[in-house]
C-alpha cells in the first residue's frame, strides 16, 4: 500500500446526513480498507453472481439508486461501493492521499475482502478508470463488462478541452458545487432531494479533497504515473474475449466516441449489443432503466 491511514487526516460524515434520502432504501455495509471504512450498497440474492455498480466523479452510489433493484429483481447480487472519499466511505482530507493506485488498492482489498468472483462490471466515469484495471488485473475473477461513458485513459492520446476545463476548476475553484456539478452533467433536471442526497456525502470543504483530486489523477501524458499500468491492463483488455458491453449516452462530450474506441479493439465487444442511451455525462440519472434493462439481457444471455 502506498499510504496508511494510521498517517492520514480523515473525516467521516456523520450518519444523520444521509437519513430520509430520496429512493436510496438500502440498508449500509462496510468493509475496512487500509484503515479507513469503506461503504457499499449489497442487494439481491447473497448466492447470486455480483453484479458491480462503480460510480465515478464527483457520486457516489446513489447514482445507482434506479437501477440497482432492477437488476436485484431480475435475481442478480447488486454491489455499489462508495469508493474512499465518496458518499458514506471515509475521506482523507489532503488532495495527496490521493492517487491512481491508491484507489486501486483501495479496490483490490474490497475485493479480496468481499471474496467476489463470476463479476459482471458495470462503470461509468473513474468506475470505468478502476473497474477496467481491476478486471485487466483479475481476469479470472470477472465473467463480464458493462461501460456507460468511461474510458481506460494511458496518456497517449490528447484529452479533450472539456476535460481540461474541469480538472483545473476541479483544482482551483474556491466553489466546488457537487450536486449542482451532476445536475450540469445530466439532461434532466434533478429534484431538490435529489440535490440534497448528492450533497449529502459533502458537509464542509475538508470533506471534498477527494473529489478534487480525482481529476489531477486522469493520465494525461505518455509518462503519467498510472500510464504504465493502464498500458498493461490494455494488453488484457486486447485479448479479452468476454463479452463487453458499450453503453454510452448520446449527449457526453468528455467520452463521446469511446464506445466504437473499445469495440474495435476489445474482442469481446464483437456482436454484443451495443446500445446509446439518452443522456449527458451522468447516464444513470437520464436512462436509468434502459441501462439496467442493458445489463439484465446481457447477463440473461450468459446464464
Amino acid at each position: 500500500m502506498n499510504n496508511k491511514a494510521s498517517s492520514m487526516d480523515f473525516v467521516r460524515t456523520p450518519e444523520k446526513r444521509f437519513e430520509r434520502l430520496l429512493d436510496y432504501p438500502f440498508e449500509p455495509h462496510y468493509v475496512e480498507v487500509d484503515g479507513l471504512r469503506m461503504h457499499y450498497v449489497d442487494e439481491g440474492p447473497a448466492d447470486a453472481s455480483p453484479v458491480l455498480m462503480m460510480h465515478g466523479e464527483p457520486s457516489w452510489s446513489y447514482l445507482y439508486r434506479h437501477m440497482i433493484p432492477i437488476c436485484a429483481a431480475a435475481g442478480h447480487r447488486v454491489i455499489a461501493p462508495d469508493l474512499i472519499g465518496f458518499g458514506k466511505s471515509d475521506k482523507p482530507t489532503s488532495l495527496d492521499d490521493y492517487s491512481y493506485q491508491q484507489h486501486m488498492d483501495w479496490m483490490q482489498s474490497f475485493l479480496d475482502q468481499l471474496g467476489l468472483t463470476n463479476i459482471t462490471l458495470v462503470c461509468q466515469d473513474w468506475g470505468s478508470l478502476l473497474g477496467l484495471r481491476l478486471a485487466a488485473e483479475n481476469p479470472e475473477r470477472f465473467l463480464a463488462i458493462v461501460v456507460g461513458n468511461g474510458m481506460l485513459p494511458t496518456g497517449d492520446q490528447k484529452a479533450p478541452p472539456a476535460f481540461k476545463i474541469w480538472k483545473n476548476f476541479a483544482l482551483h475553484s474556491p466553489w466546488f458545487p457537487i450536486a449542482r456539478i451532476i445536475n450540469t452533467g445530466s439532461f434532466r433536471k434533478l429534484g431538490p432531494d435529489e440535490m440534497r442526497a448528492y450533497d449529502a456525502p459533502f458537509p464542509g470543504k475538508k470533506y471534498k479533497a477527494g473529489a478534487r483530486a480525482f481529476p489531477r489523477l486522469v493520465p494525461m501524458h505518455p509518462d503519467d504515473p498510472a500510464s504504465e499500468a493502464n498500458r498493461n491492463a490494455w494488453k488484457v483488455l486486447e485479448r479479452w474475449e468476454k463479452p463487453f458491453l458499450t453503453t454510452f449516452s448520446n449527449g457526453d462530450p468528455i467520452t463521446r466516441g469511446g464506445d466504437a474506441y473499445m469495440q474495435k479493439r476489445i474482442p469481446g465487444a464483437k456482436d454484443q449489443p451495443h446500445v446509446t442511451l439518452k443522456g449527458g455525462h451522468f447516464l444513470q440519472e437520464d436512462s436509468p432503466v434502459p441501462f439496467a434493462r442493458a445489463i439484465n439481457d446481457l447477463l440473461a444471455t450468459l446464464s
